[in-house]
C-alpha cells in the first residue's frame, strides 16, 4: 500500500493511493496515517479494504491536491549521520564505527512538495536526498533479527541542513538540521510488501534541473535492521517515529567551489519506488 495524508496545511486525511493514480479516502476507516493505525495488525487490516469501495477524493496528487507529510503526529524524528560510505569518502570523513545519531525537530516536518524556507542569517542551506524509516510497533532493546517486524514501511526525505550551524556553531548538530520546513517527508509510505528490495534502491536529488546526488541504498553502511535495533538501545522507538538513514554523495558542501541554497531554486527528488518530491527555496523574509 502507498498511504498517505492530503488537504490543507494541519487539516490533512488519510488517504491512499490506488493503482490508476487517484487518492481514495480512508478517514472512515481510521482517523490518521498515525500512531496506532501503523501498527502491523492495522496495517493488515487496510490491507484487505478493496481501494474501489473508498471515495475517490478529487484532484491530482502532488498537482492540484495538495499532500501532507506522509505521517502525522510523529514523535521523535531520528537521523543518522555519514551513513553511506561514499558521502563519508566526498566528506573527508571516516566511516564512523557505530552509527551517528541526531535529531530533527518534528517542527521541520512538512508536506513532499512545501516550501523550503532559507533560515535568518543562513549562509550555507545543503541538500539531502535520504530513506525514511517508519515504525508501526514501538519497542526497546529491539533484536536486530526482529526488527523489520517494527517497521511500517519506507518514504522519501529531504534532509536539508544549514551546515555553518551544523559545524561552525558550537555543540551538536542539531541546530542545522531542525529549522522550520527542514524536514519534507513523503509523499507517501510505501508498505514493506511493496518495496522488493530497500537495500539497493537507487536514489537521486536535482536542484533547478542540475544532477547533483546520484547514489544507491545499495552504498548504506549500517543497513536498516541494524538501525532500527542501534537506535532502540537508546530511547524507545514508538509507531509513527521517522528514522532518516543517512544520504549518498552530491550534497552542495561537497562541490568545489561549494554551492548552497540561496532562495528561488526548485529541488526534486526522489527514491526508486517510494515517490518523489519538488520544493521550491524560499528566502528568508
Amino acid at each position: 500500500m502507498k498511504l498517505l495524508r492530503y488537504g490543507p496545511a494541519g487539516q490533512e486525511k488519510p488517504g491512499l493511493l490506488d493503482t490508476q493514480g487517484q487518492v481514495r479516502d480512508l478517514s472512515g476507516v481510521v482517523s490518521d496515517i498515525a500512531g496506532a493505525a501503523l501498527s502491523g495488525e492495522s496495517l493488515a487490516k487496510l490491507a484487505t479494504l478493496d481501494p474501489n469501495s473508498l471515495p475517490v477524493v478529487a484532484g491530482k496528487p502532488q498537482e492540484d491536491l495538495r499532500l501532507g507529510a506522509c505521517v502525522g503526529q510523529v514523535g521523535k524524528f531520528i537521523c543518522i549521520g555519514l551513513n553511506y560510505a561514499d558521502h563519508a569518502a566526498e566528506a573527508g570523513m571516516d566511516v564512523p564505527s557505530e552509527p551517528v545519531i541526531f535529531n530533527k525537530w518534528t517542527s521541520a516536518i512538512v508536506g513532499p512538495d512545501d516550501d523550503v524556507q532559507i533560515p535568518r542569517d543562513s549562509t550555507k542551506t545543503d541538500w539531502e536526498v535520504e530513506l525514511g524509516v517508519v515504525i508501526g510497533t514501538g519497542g526497546s532493546y529491539i533484536d536486530e533479527a526482529d526488527a523489520l517486524s517494527h517497521v511500517a514501511g519506507f518514504c522519501v526525505v529531504n534532509d536539508v541542513s544549514e551546515r555553518e550551524f551544523q559545524l561552525e556553531r558550537a555543540g551538536t548538530w542539531d541546530k542545522g538540521k531542525g529549522c522550520d520546513t527542514f524536514g519534507p517527508t513523503g509523499p507517501w509510505l510505501v508498505t514493506q510488501d511493496e518495496v522488493d528490495d530497500f537495500d539497493n534502491l537507487a536514489m537521486w536529488l536535482d536542484v533547478d534541473g542540475t544532477r547533483y546526488q546520484n547514489g544507491s541504498t545499495a552504498t548504506m553502511v549500517y543497513k536498516v535492521p541494524h538501525l532500527v535495533a542501534y537506535c532502540s538501545q537508546f530511547m524507545s522507538l514508538q509507531p509513527g517515529d521517522i528514522i532518516s538513514t543517512g544520504t549518498p554523495p552530491g550534497v552542495g558542501m561537497a562541490q568545489s567551489p561549494q554551492v548552497y541554497l540561496k532562495g528561488g531554486e526548485v529541488m526534486s527528488l526522489g527514491i526508486e519506488g517510494l515517490g518523489t518530491q519538488t520544493q521550491r527555496v524560499r528566502a528568508f523574509s
